[in-house]
Order: C-alpha cells, then structure tokens, then sequence
C-alpha cells in the first residue's frame, strides 16, 4: 500500500519531470505547411512562429487573399501537429496514464 508520504514523493518526482519536458519541448520546432508545401509555417514548443516561407510564385498583387488563407493554413496544421507532438511527449511521461482534460501541469 502506498503511504501519503510516498505519493507526495511521486508528485515532486512527476513534477521535476515535467519541468523538465516542457523546457524540452519548448526547443522543438513544428512546421506545417499549406498549398503543397509552398506556405510554411514553423513555431516553436511554444506556439511562437519561428519562420514562414512563401514560394514567389504565390506573391502576386491579385491573389493577396488566397495567400492570407494558405498562411493561416499553414499555422492551423503546426499547431496541429504541436499540439499531436506534446500530447505524445505527455503520454510518454505519464506513462499512458490518462489525466483529467484541463489539469494544470506541472501540479
């Protein structure tokens, strides 16, 4: 049986561990792209942009809101993407464990 002073002792180690993924996760970067890979976009483990690139052949004065589109496509699928990547980053950490949707980590 597990003692109260254990399962804090497990908390503090689960938390250290956390700490510890989401300062690696804040280096990884994710780019999504739209449009064949013509619009990207790159963010951060943070959700910040990093980059974007546009193919030159999409920078025409007629066509400024189909690229407006592909930009907001592209950041849509990274943050997809990250949002796939810290989940797995989680389940690995947790060890599948399933936590309650909307709790704050670390504790």
């Amino acid at each position: 049986m597990t003692t109260p002073g254990q399962m804090i002792k497990q908390a503090q180690e689960l938390q250290a561990k956390m700490a510890t993924m989401q300062e690696k996760l804040a280096e990884i970067e994710i780019t999504g792209s739209s449009a064949g890979g013509m619009c990207q976009m790159t963010l951060n483990g943070k959700g910040e942009v990093r980059r974007i690139k546009i193919d030159p052949s999409l920078v025409t004065p007629a066509d400024v809101e189909v690229l407006e589109d592909l930009i907001v496509a592209a950041h849509n699928d990274a943050k997809g993407k990250l949002a796939g990547e810290m989940r797995d980053k989680m389940s690995e950490l947790t060890g599948g464990l399933q936590l309650p949707p909307g709790l704050p980590l670390p504790f």
